[in-house]
């Protein structure tokens, strides 16, 4: 698969592909949930999310399983702390404690937050084709729909925020406590459907205080 390590400020982020046959699994998976209105109360996850958005629900144990999703994110989890940290022996453990869809839509938005493990990520399973224009026609930069990624200050030759536009198909992975926001977009009534985890990797690694 497709792999980029991004560094704009101190932790670094990686950047992968989703396996287009990956991403139609998940997409049909989502599709029955939602028709499924027990599973989809069964399901909701919302209430312990940090969303103000339509429709938050939980993927279930087996289906992460079956499905490869959890082959993906272990794979590529620990290929990029692998390839990001100073370990000397190969970080093999990882174990997901939840991982979850998020259905957003016009006006809907993600506050700034941040994850409960060690690593987390987020990627994209449907985009709108247009994220709308900004009241103020001479804006340059146009937020909506776009996930922010903040860590610590603006400094000189260190930027504290990356702004990512969503497409089809990316994942990013980064560490739980980077703060992340997702602004509110307009003009339609298409969804921005994303995916995202939390998980545990070795204490010993992740803990650089120990």
């Amino acid at each position: 698969m497709e792999r980029e390590l991004i560094r704009p400020f101190g932790p670094t982020i990686a950047k992968v592909k989703m396996p287009e046959g990956l991403i139609n699994i998940l997409n049909t998976y989502v599709e029955k949930v939602i028709q499924n209105k027990n599973q989809s109360i069964d399901l909701d996850h919302g209430q312990k999310l940090a969303g103000n958005v339509k429709q938050e629900f939980k993927l279930e144990e087996k289906f992460i399983d079956e499905s490869g999703w959890g082959d993906f994110l272990k794979e590529n989890a620990l290929d990029w702390v692998n390839s990001s940290s100073h370990v000397k022996d190969e970080l093999k453990y990882f174990k997901i404690i939840d991982t979850w869809i998020v259905r957003q839509f016009q006006n809907e938005y993600n506050p700034l937050h941040w994850h409960s493990g060690h690593i987390s990520g987020v990627g994209y399973l449907k985009v709108p084709k247009d994220f709308g224009e900004t009241y103020q026609k001479n804006k340059t930069m146009n937020q909506n729909g776009k996930l922010q990624l903040v860590h610590g200050s603006k400094m000189f030759l260190s930027p504290s925020t990356y702004t990512i536009k969503p497409e089809v198909g990316d994942f990013y992975f980064f560490p739980n406590y980077l703060m992340h926001s997702v602004y509110p977009y307009v003009n339609t009534n298409e969804e921005r459907r994303s995916i995202s985890f939390n998980a545990y990797i070795s204490e010993k690694v992740y803990n650089v205080y120990g």
